[in-house]
């Protein structure tokens, strides 16, 4: 009878481990997932400008460069924002991505700004649809400009846009295949606010958060 008992309880916790085993296949712990890590990057040539200069009228400029101290290394992105009569203009910047961001709940990324600037978006494009006509996906930020400020962004909430100006009910985001990432500033001509000027932004490292993430 002992050996029974003990038969069936060892059975039982099997049973249990490979039941926790079938779970954990099914549903892997997902970790955050490092986009860009400007800390250890070499160059950042793979890096273009976006600003509207590729339009007739615009005046604006960024760059972006390798901002290098005693202790440590951060991209550092520099825009001079020159609007229109009517309050347009952009700067910003963007790279080819291949990014399967399924699973995942936030972008996030801590930043120092300085200078005018005090809204930035986020720019992302998929299915390799990377310019124009194709809409481009896009969220806003605010930064503290007398502190670092930590950003964390619902992928969720990246809508549709065109020129600025969002498309309602235009096609959602593949987040199963983001193309293009980009950071960028700009006048707010649609906007209740309005920028100009010149403003830099140093980040380190850019990453996903999962969903459930406690961070």
């Amino acid at each position: 009878m002992l050996m029974k008992l003990k038969v069936l309880i060892l059975f039982s916790i099997g049973a249990v481990q490979v039941s926790r085993s079938a779970i954990m296949a099914q549903n892997p712990t997902v970790s955050n997932l490092l986009l860009f890590d400007f800390q250890n990057a070499t160059d950042l040539n793979n890096w273009t400008e976006q600003s509207d200069t590729v339009r007739s009228a615009g005046k604006s400029k960024a760059t972006f460069d390798l901002y290098k101290t005693q202790t440590n290394q951060s991209a550092i992105l520099f825009t001079l924002l020159n609007p229109l009569p009517n309050g347009a203009c952009f700067s910003g910047v963007r790279t080819l991505t291949q990014l399967n961001l399924e699973g995942y709940e936030y972008i996030s990324f801590v930043c120092k700004t300085t200078g005018n600037a005090t809204t930035y978006k986020i720019i992302l494009r998929h299915n390799n649809l990377n310019d124009e006509p194709n809409p481009t996906y896009e969220q806003k930020f605010k930064v503290n400009t007398d502190s670092d400020t930590t950003v964390k962004m619902p992928i969720s909430q990246f809508h549709p846009y065109y020129r600025g100006k969002e498309i309602i009910d235009g096609p959602a985001l593949n987040v199963k295949n983001i193309t293009n990432f980009g950071i960028q500033v700009a006048g707010g001509v649609y906007e209740n606010f309005k920028q100009s000027g010149l403003s830099s932004l140093v980040v380190d490292q850019i990453w996903a958060e999962p969903y459930g993430n406690a961070n």
